[in-house]
């Protein structure tokens, strides 16, 4: 009986997902070496071009990220502060994932492959309405409790995300490439700030291309792809695996689940590429040798 109320509640989160989604538009902002050969690959909810390499992907061993960036003139919604959040979270969720294949090197390293991803268009979430939708959820938790049922976000104000990226090998050429958009949906995270939908499908691009360069295969069509069980003390806001991630800042961890289930604003649990150098011990202070001058 628990078994088919679960199997409805997760068709029924499909079906209210299907229904109220956002479009985001496939854009390209030329930050890729090329555009040759695309294929479309779209998942369920993402619309996508993708490019790989497999067998040059498959033989490398060591990688190294660059900052997600977004183009001069960014056809966003989004303010500064915001923006960079959004850029780092898609950095930090790849230097994860692709943690779990290849080992990441530091900037200046020499490397087989190395990865940057450009943020091509992002749309606001209206805050207000997922105010009035977090609002919904309370109601119901307090009217119905310990029913299954999940309550649909308000079909307006949904935000969106789409990305460009890329890895290329040690000479520059393209070993994989990914354009790529998708929009927030009636039961994704209601977050009442501008960049709550934006936030959370940067880490969704994040694991979607860090899939693509590890195995050199879609992402899209299967199930969707988790961490490994090593990962899984970086994302609860420990140390990463490798060094080098730590440019990144870390995961916000538990705080940033219970910011999530509030709907509280991205920035109030994640304080991003600033929590690099926090943990960064300061050079010692240089004291000066004063010589002590002859009595006159």
């Amino acid at each position: 009986m628990r078994v088919a109320s679960l199997q409805w509640t997760a068709l029924l989160s499909v079906a209210l997902a299907q229904s109220g989604c956002a479009t985001a538009p496939l854009e390209r902002a030329g930050s890729l070496r090329n555009y040759d050969r695309l294929a479309d690959a779209n998942g369920l909810l993402t619309r996508a071009q993708i490019k790989a390499n497999k067998q040059e992907l498959i033989e490398a061993k060591t990688i190294r990220i660059e900052p997600t960036a977004f183009p001069p003139r960014p056809d966003v919604t989004l303010d500064e502060s915001e923006r960079k959040l959004v850029a780092n979270v898609i950095s930090r969720e790849m230097c994860l994932r692709l943690s779990e294949r290849f080992r990441i090197v530091s900037p200046g390293e020499d490397s087989d492959l190395t990865v940057r991803a450009t943020v091509t268009h992002a749309t606001a979430t209206n805050a207000t309405a997922s105010a009035a939708s977090q609002a919904a959820s309370v109601a119901k938790s307090v009217a119905l409790p310990g029913v299954p049922v999940p309550v649909p976000r308000l079909p307006v104000g949904l935000g969106t995300l789409s990305v460009e990226a890329e890895a290329r090998n040690f000479a520059g050429f393209q070993a994989a490439a990914m354009v790529w958009a998708r929009g927030a949906n009636s039961v994704s995270t209601a977050r009442m700030a501008n960049d709550g939908d934006a936030y959370d499908l940067a880490s969704e691009f994040g694991a979607d291309f860090a899939k693509l360069v590890s195995t050199g295969e879609s992402p899209f069509g299967g199930l969707p792809s988790l961490p490994s069980a090593s990962s899984l003390p970086a994302k609860l806001g420990g140390a990463p695996k490798y060094a080098a991630c730590e440019q990144f800042g870390r995961f916000p961890g538990v705080k940033g689940f219970v910011g999530a289930g509030l709907g509280l604003p991205p920035g109030w649990t994640d304080k991003g590429a600033e929590e690099a150098s926090s943990t960064a011990q300061p050079p010692p202070p240089v004291v000066a040798r004063m010589e002590q001058q002859p009595a006159r």
